[in-house]
């Protein structure tokens, strides 16, 4: 039995959203740079070097899902990826003045940021002996 069916038809979508939101949003680090690297705490250096690695790094974990193989560890890399993300979305949060985004918005980042973590933790995380 192929992988594909074995998941679920709710996991697949969550697999579709995932790809989705990772492959938009690392295209929007190369094509939006300098926009994105303003998000980019003042006490992360190099803000512009950050958002290009985080970008390739979306890039990668975005087809990494796509590959029943490689699924689990590309799971595991765009988890802690949105982790390590966490530190811009405060910062935009402590300094809202700065952003030309809704305060209401900066506050729903958090709990879609969650449910991002959940998603991509149900879609792509199997038990060992449960993945072929």
């Amino acid at each position: 039995m192929n992988h594909r069916q074995q998941m679920s038809r709710p996991q697949l979508i969550g697999l579709s959203i995932i790809f989705v939101w990772f492959f938009i949003g690392g295209i929007a680090h190369f094509v939006a740079t300098d926009l994105e690297a303003t998000i980019v705490p003042p006490y992360i250096p190099w803000p512009v070097t950050a958002v290009l690695v985080s970008g390739v790094f979306e890039l990668l974990g975005a087809a990494g899902i796509l590959v029943p193989a490689l699924r689990r560890a590309a799971g595991v890399g765009l988890f802690l990826l949105t982790l390590a993300v966490t530190p811009a979305h405060i910062y935009m949060l402590q300094q809202p003045e700065l952003f030309n985004v809704p305060l209401w918005a900066l506050w729903l980042r958090l709990p879609i940021q969650a449910a991002l973590l959940a998603l991509i933790a149900w879609s792509t995380w199997r038990p060992r002996g449960n993945r072929r």
